[in-house]
């Protein structure tokens, strides 16, 4: 290592050598069943349609109206109370890192339920926040004892509650969310990034407290490649936080993208009514399997605890299967996976794929 290169790294945040980058691994050649993506591409007439509108956007430009005009159209589409504002971001991710310069104070904490979404302790803790994670129960429902100390404890200024829970996939008690919510000194996001499969959201929570923000993306709707995520709640506190938003972070080319898409939604929410009848159909044949432990999904993955995490994970990507192996990130999802919700073949070949790992398991570890 040279000289100049040892002076360059040592100007960098000791923290933030020391921190470990979120992992995208390549799915090259494999079947993609590991990031919770929605399988299903639009229509070939419908393909046609968005690259000719797409051809015909002034790229030359800066975004200008038409990102305007998709916070309208996603207000809409949500339901959104009138008095109630909405903020565009590059993705849910892009709101986290916002939400967290936006609290950014001297001993300031934000908090949430563990096992959940990882990137936001990352946020937090790239901007030098106090992090502070409340386990959930063993059947990952909140603990909410526990979480009301917490919040007694530590002030938080901003809580994350994932509705549903990214990774066990369940929506949890919506009379504790409240109860949490009241107790709660600071902001409070419900994200529900995953509200196209679930039964319920928190419009109402967010009409009714000021202080409750709703985080939710086009990711889960069938726009993972696009990379807009929306953050709504009471007009002043968005507002504020919007002023962090960088200038031009939603390209043309995406914001159209968007447009497009909520011009037939109808499309989109036929995707995810058939994704979640075969939800309902994966949950009920992985329950057959033995040695399989399956929890309940509101989401369009599913969490399953098996023998051996690390050999399943293996065996199916040896099987051509990428899904993800969850057993490291909290000692509460020890032994599990988490599976997303694919087409009918696609399911069938994960199904036919975990059952022959499953038979291949040495007796040590074998149901």
């Amino acid at each position: 290592m040279s000289a100049t290169l040892t002076r360059a790294l040592e100007q960098l945040r000791e923290d933030v050598r020391a921190l470990h980058a979120y992992q995208v691994h390549s799915a090259a050649g494999l079947l993609k069943l590991d990031a919770m993506e929605n399988p299903y591409r639009l229509p070939e007439a419908l393909q046609q349609a968005l690259g000719e509108r797409l051809g015909r956007v002034a790229i030359n430009r800066y975004p200008g109206e038409r990102t305007a005009d998709l916070a309208k159209a996603l207000a809409a589409h949500a339901g959104m109370p009138a008095d109630k504002a909405l903020m565009l971001g590059n993705g849910s991710d892009e709101l986290i890192s916002l939400l967290s310069l936006a609290v950014a104070k001297p001993g300031a904490t934000v908090m949430a339920p563990l096992p959940g979404f990882v990137m936001y302790e990352l946020s937090a803790r790239y901007l030098g926040l106090k992090f502070v994670g409340v386990p959930l129960t063993e059947r990952f429902e909140l603990d909410e004892p526990a979480m009301l100390a917490a919040i007694r404890q530590h002030q938080p200024a901003l809580i994350y509650l994932a509705y549903p829970n990214n990774p066990t996939a369940n929506l949890w008690d919506a009379d504790v969310i409240e109860r949490l919510v009241q107790a709660a000194p600071g902001l409070v996001v419900i994200d529900e990034a995953y509200q196209p499969f679930a039964s319920r959201d928190a419009m109402g929570l967010m009409d009714r407290y000021d202080h409750v923000l709703v985080m939710r993306t086009m990711s889960k709707f069938g726009l993972a490649g696009v990379r807009i995520g929306y953050l709504m709640g009471h007009a002043e506190l968005v507002h504020h936080v919007d002023k962090l938003r960088p200038p031009y972070n939603v390209s043309v080319l995406n914001a159209e993208a968007g447009l497009f898409a909520l011009e037939h939604a109808h499309v989109y929410e036929q995707q995810a009514a058939e994704l979640r009848a075969e939800r309902d159909a994966l949950l009920a044949a992985l329950a057959l399997l033995p040695g399989v432990q399956v929890f309940p999904s509101e989401g369009n993955m599913i969490l399953i605890r098996v023998p051996d995490a690390a050999a399943v994970h293996a065996g199916l990507k040896a099987r051509g299967v990428l899904i993800k192996n969850v057993a490291g990130m909290h000692p509460l999802l020890a032994g599990c996976v988490r599976l997303t919700v694919g087409t009918p073949p696609e399911n069938h070949t994960l199904l036919t794929a975990l059952r022959g790992v499953l038979a291949e398991l040495p007796p040590s570890v074998a149901p």
